[in-house]
């Protein structure tokens, strides 16, 4: 007979231990399956979050001009970046400050700080989710010639503005000019317990476009400019290029990785872990079923000494035993297809709950990296999607460990001798 169909003659007559390679090989295919997508969904993650996010490069400087950041944004290693003029504009010259509570004599004349900005959007405190839009829009490269605001809500709270509305900013010398409302922020950030300058609150930060600064005369330079580059790594040939722009001194030139340390890092580290499961799983997998077989050849040497003694080839013996084991395979891939996707998602959540976050820098541009983290800074769960490519590696895996459970015990076939098999079981 052929061994195929003893082979499949074998699964139906010992239906019981069948069931128990099914549940092997099943176990085994959901938690490939589930660490493949897993990491497949940590990558993407990994890649959405370091291009939202980055590595923050601060660059101060007398030296530093309109034009030079113009340049050293347009270096193939910057990704995005911004021009940042910061100024103070105090009242009565334009909108009154949020006071902080216990200030003496009302504030004096601290005030506002007015952030002049290239794209709010790609400030640190906005790409990380601290600072949200939560009215209109933020400021955008296409408002640089415009005069246009950004408030924090209670800000706007206290004057009662809302998007669309105009307010007027005091500048240099008693100049004042008009500004439309085009966005309203929340800051999600608590405000420190001890006293504080209004101009620090981040209820006070208010943003315009750069040129808008200087119409105000309060700034004819920017005060630093923030890169945004893909990694750490990347940091030094910039700093290269800085040099070449700005000269050996006369600037400071700072890197600002904790924000991707904090949102990127996690999730690499739960990609290797993911990996390193699937290699592990593949390993004691090929073990459990090696162990399960050869106890099963054991079981079955009057069988195999019946079959030697009528002729048959012992590489066909080897061939049933493979063919058994590997038959199983296709219902348990899709006992894995099933069970893969939830337990990869179940996974990820326990696995990123357990590392920990910290916030990234808090101040616009996003160069203090001391301050203390906002509870929405944790990444989100990776999306876990299933794919064939995915059923297709965990497939070829699982008949990798077919072929090594079933002809590493095979070889202890190929030492059987048909008299000494039916002399011993009789």
């Amino acid at each position: 007979m052929n061994f195929v169909k003893r082979a499949a003659f074998s699964l139906v007559a010992r239906a019981g231990k069948a069931a128990l390679l099914l549940g092997v090989f099943g176990v085994i295919c959901t938690l490939l399956l589930g660490g493949f997508l897993l990491r497949g969904a940590t990558e993407r993650r990994e890649a959405e979050t370091q291009r939202r996010v980055g590595v923050d490069v601060t660059v101060r400087g007398d030296g530093l001009t309109s034009a030079v950041v113009g340049r050293l944004g347009t270096y193939p290693l910057v990704e995005r970046y911004n021009e940042l003029l910061r100024a103070v504009t105090v009242p009565p010259q334009g909108l009154a400050a949020v006071v902080p509570e216990g200030t003496p004599g009302g504030g004096g004349k601290d005030g506002l700080t007015l952030n002049g900005v290239r794209a709010s959007d790609t400030l640190l405190d906005f790409a990380t989710g601290r600072v949200r839009v939560v009215a209109g829009r933020g400021i955008t490269v296409a408002d640089a010639r415009r005069k246009v605001i950004l408030l924090e809500r209670r800000l706007a709270a206290k004057h009662g503005l809302a998007v669309g509305d105009t307010v007027e900013l005091g500048g240099a010398g008693g100049r004042r000019e008009p500004f439309e409302v085009v966005g309203l922020y929340r800051d999600t950030r608590q405000d420190p317990p001890q006293w504080t300058s209004a101009a620090d609150l981040g209820a006070n930060q208010v943003y315009v476009p750069v040129a808008a600064v200087t119409a105000l005369g309060l700034g004819a330079k920017p005060t630093e400019a923030v890169f945004t580059i893909g990694s750490p790594d990347l940091a030094e040939p910039l700093h290269a290029e800085a040099v070449r722009l700005l000269g050996p001194k006369g600037f400071r030139f700072d890197v600002n990785d904790k924000a991707y340390r904090d949102q990127v890092l996690p999730l690499r580290r739960v990609g290797a872990f993911a990996g390193a499961l699937v290699w592990l799983i593949a390993l004691c997998g090929a073990a459990i079923l090696g162990l399960v077989v050869l106890l099963t050849v054991k079981e079955r040497r009057a069988e195999l000494g019946m079959l030697l003694a009528l002729g048959e080839r012992k590489w066909k013996l080897i061939g049933q035993h493979t063919v058994e084991v590997t038959v199983l395979l296709v219902p348990a891939l899709g006992v894995a297809a099933l069970a893969g996707q939830s337990l990869a998602h179940r996974a990820g959540e326990t696995l990123l709950a357990r590392e920990q976050y910290g916030g990234a820098a808090s101040r616009p541009g996003g160069s203090a990296p001391d301050e203390a983290a906002a509870p929405d800074d944790t990444p989100a769960v990776p999306d876990i999607r299933m794919s064939a490519g995915d059923l297709g590696k965990v497939a070829g895996i699982g008949l990798g460990i077919a072929l090594v459970s079933t002809v590493l015990p095979g070889v202890g076939i190929l030492r059987l001798h048909p008299r000494s098999i039916l002399t011993d079981t009789e």
